[in-house]
């Protein structure tokens, strides 16, 4: 399979003087240092056109830097005929609605049956992308829009939109307990101490910003609207969960029962059996990689949390 080859001016004098594998880090964030250096070391990265093996070869100053990544990762990934459902596309970007239930990226247990294994199977170009052109995940058990690129072009400017905090991304959830009023959740995520698949709120955690307003009151639950202002691993769910409104139906961050104590097990129990985290992304929205105007698409709730507020 042809690989894709990227190219980069060496342009900033704060780069001059730094190691190869340093500077292709810094200009090709995409990519994670020690991967950038396995291609050095490989005969994949030349500079002004020929060919260095050497990661610590020291950085001058206007060099052009050409590298040729392919993403290992892919080569034993299975194409498969999975149904995307598809809100947008275009040259540049597929927006689809996933449901719950789908994996994103194959993993640990999930190396067939993902968003990705269909990328592959409906797009052969984009398995020459990092991630199959995946930007951002939404968990298994989350449904609703995502965005992938179809060019190396969108997969870095939307990388770089992400980084900047200029995405939108809006999502609504049932969470336990009667919310008094909306807020903002400014507190850093770490990976759990104990529990490595989960994450946790902790003071050495990296910055993550939730804000959250009331859609709807009920007896002993919220519908609410959330916000993303950063990306964190389970973000909402870690948040929702500090601020003692765990989601409906959370598997590992749906607390024990919090706020819940003076309603009958019986009602408990009967919305508590949610098989998933009620949790949906509604709401996508940012400047298009090509023409840079607004594109926007929205999404209504899947029928299965319909028929969970209706319950509640």
């Amino acid at each position: 399979m042809k690989k894709i080859e990227l190219s980069a001016l060496v342009s900033c004098f704060s780069l001059s003087g730094k190691r190869l594998d340093l500077v292709l880090s810094k200009l090709f964030k995409q990519y994670s240092r020690s991967y950038l250096k396995q291609l050095i070391i490989t005969n994949q990265v030349y500079v002004n056109h020929r060919i260095v093996n050497q990661p610590d070869k020291k950085i001058l100053g206007g060099e052009t830097l050409t590298i040729y990544p392919f993403d290992k990762d892919l080569l034993f990934n299975i194409p498969e005929n999975i149904f995307l459902n598809i809100v947008y596309e275009d040259h540049d970007i597929l927006v689809i609605n996933k449901p719950s239930g789908l994996v994103v990226h194959p993993g640990s247990g999930n190396q067939t049956g993902t968003v990705l294994n269909g990328l592959i199977y409906h797009y052969a170009n984009i398995k020459n992308l990092p991630r199959a052109g995946i930007v951002h995940r939404l968990d298994k058990d989350t449904s609703g829009l995502m965005v992938i690129a179809k060019t190396i072009f969108s997969y870095n400017y939307l990388l770089e939109l992400l980084k900047k905090r200029k995405i939108t991304r809006i999502y609504e959830g049932v969470v336990k307990g009667r919310m008094i009023s909306g807020g903002s959740i400014n507190a850093p995520i770490m990976r759990h101490q104990t529990k490595r698949t989960c994450m946790m709120v902790h003071h050495l955690g990296k910055q993550a910003v939730t804000h959250y307003k009331i859609i709807k009151r009920f007896k002993f639950y919220t519908h609410i609207q959330i916000r993303l202002e950063t990306g964190r691993t389970h973000q909402i769910r870690v948040h929702m969960l500090y601020i003692k409104y765990p989601l409906v139906g959370d598997p590992f961050y749906g607390g024990s029962n919090i706020q819940m104590n003076y309603i009958k097990d019986s009602d408990i129990n009967k919305i508590h059996k949610f098989p998933r985290q009620a949790l949906h992304a509604s709401h996508l929205s940012f400047h298009h990689p090509t023409t840079k105007s607004l594109v926007s698409w929205t999404v209504p709730l899947p029928k299965d949390m319909k028929k969970l507020i209706l319950q509640i």
